[in-house]
């Protein structure tokens, strides 16, 4: 498994091995773990829908950001659409929104060093993309409809317009979530494309290997493509998983650029 489970403070993350060299690179993907919330939502719940008491929610999201020592998180409505929002200073693009607003969108891309990306999820795919030439980041929120509409491609192509990103130079990785030992779509016939079958095993689906295979489409190399393999719903105490307990938190994936003098 290519990642490694970090502690701080009580505070469990993994992160990808190989990018650690990365230094202007912070990310992590949290285990429920070490927060403050109490069940259905414990602890580290860092999601203001689901019926948590906002305080917790405000605490568990401080807990983060200073385990990734930024300057601010930064997270967007998520609506298992296909947009993904722009953070730059560059013209037209706009910067980090205010604190408590969200943009409505399911992935986000930034060259403005010091935000977090974070995600929020709890079975759906958080895919991180990196390109380590033009010092750019993004983070995408990808359930089986975004899965289904290839929003990964998209965002890479985002990153291409937005920065001049060369998907040949990009990383990218599958973070914690649902995995095909557990995605399970009784009715896929009716929910999940035919072009998406090729995934299937039984009434299991591969999405992990359905991302890798968009993330190639995009130019990526096989080679810069990680996957966690962590089942959330196999890890239910360790991560938070709808499938397993529909009442439930989420979990923050969080990735961002450093500022030069940290």
């Amino acid at each position: 498994m290519p990642m490694t489970l970090c502690r701080n403070q009580g505070i469990s993350y993994y992160r990808f091995t190989p990018w650690l060299p990365y230094d202007r690179i912070e990310h992590g993907f949290f285990t429920r773990t070490g927060g403050v919330s109490p069940g259905p939502f414990d602890s580290l719940n860092v999601s203001r829908g689901v019926g948590d008491d906002p305080r917790n929610v405000t605490e568990n999201r401080g807990i983060v950001l200073r385990c990734m020592r930024g300057a601010k998180l930064v997270l967007i409505d998520q609506v298992h659409g296909i947009r993904a929002v722009v953070y730059s200073n560059r013209h037209p693009f706009q910067p980090p929104p205010a604190e408590g607003f969200e943009d409505t969108a399911d992935a986000m891309v930034t060259d403005i060093p010091g935000i977090l990306l974070t995600l929020q999820v709890a079975d759906c795919q958080p895919v991180f993309l990196v390109d380590p030439v033009r010092n750019a980041v993004g983070a995408v929120h990808s359930g089986w409809r975004g899965s289904t509409a290839n929003i990964v491609g998209r965002t890479v192509q985002v990153m291409a317009d937005a920065f001049g990103c060369r998907p040949e130079d990009m990383l990218a990785g599958i973070g914690p979530s649902l995995g095909p030992c557990c995605a399970e779509f009784v009715n896929y016939r009716s929910e999940i494309p035919e072009t998406f079958w090729k995934y299937r095993v039984g009434d299991h689906f591969d999405f992990w290997a359905a991302t890798r295979d968009q993330l190639c489409t995009a130019g990526l190399a096989p080679g810069n493509i990680l996957s966690s393999g962590l089942c959330t719903r196999c890890g239910v105490d360790s991560f938070f998983s709808y499938r397993a307990q529909k009442t439930t938190g989420r979990l923050a994936a969080v990735i961002g650029l450093k500022k030069p003098s940290q």
